[in-house]
């Protein structure tokens, strides 16, 4: 499956905020975002103030990208993720942000053993971590209420993870996780809700409105 490989730092340009796409960059003076003052890759300062309007479609399909790109999904698996989460019952939208957070991936960067969702995605690629003390390397995995996720017994040992000992910060895991830190594992208290996806600025209805043309 094909996937972006370009400077991530410009999809934040694009969609004109930061996206964390970066980890701790996305904090530093040297984020693109500020020192471009938000102008989209390719644009002439000159024509921007020219630019038209954007239709409701530019809307919704820019809060569509955004989504996608924060938590690195490609168009087709993100489709079959809205589709699935239209059959459930509940808000279409809420559903579809709750089951990406359920994401390995995602799950792995809020417990704070990765600076950015791709650097976690990376991470379980490589086999770094287990669910319920079962080796998981699929990022797209989805945990449930109950699971635990550990950083495997073989990679403990690792620089890497030693070293999230000594950078972890102290309360940015969300609600509806649990960490131990010591232990390196945690664990999914409950499922996530609306509330619970925070630092993505997000408007899921418009992501309704444009798979309902």
């Amino acid at each position: 499956m094909a996937r972006y490989t370009d400077a991530v730092c410009k999809l934040c340009r694009r969609e004109s905020i930061k996206l964390f796409l970066k980890g701790e960059r996305c904090l530093s003076p040297k984020c693109a975002v500020e020192r471009r003052k938000g102008l989209p890759p390719g644009m002439d300062p000159k024509k921007l103030a020219a630019r038209r309007k954007m239709s409701d479609f530019g809307m919704q399909l820019r809060e569509k990208q955004k989504a996608r790109r924060i938590y690195g999904v490609m168009e087709r698996q993100f489709r079959r993720y809205f589709a699935e989460a239209s059959r459930r019952k509940g808000m279409t939208g809420v559903t579809l942000l709750t089951t990406l957070e359920r994401r390995l991936d995602n799950v792995v960067y809020r417990l704070g053993f990765a600076d950015s969702r791709s650097q976690a995605r990376q991470l379980v690629l490589h086999g770094h971590f287990e669910v319920n003390g079962q080796k998981a390397n699929i990022p797209s995995f989805l945990v449930n209420a109950g699971d635990s996720v550990s950083v495997r017994e073989t990679s403990r040992p690792l620089t890497y993870f030693k070293d999230r000992l000594q950078v972890q910060p102290a309360g940015t895991v969300p609600t509806w996780l649990r960490l131990n830190l010591n232990a390196m594992n945690g664990s999914v208290v409950s499922e996530p809700t609306r509330e619970d996806v925070t630092g993505v600025d997000l408007n899921e209805q418009l992501i309704v409105e444009f798979y309902s043309r």
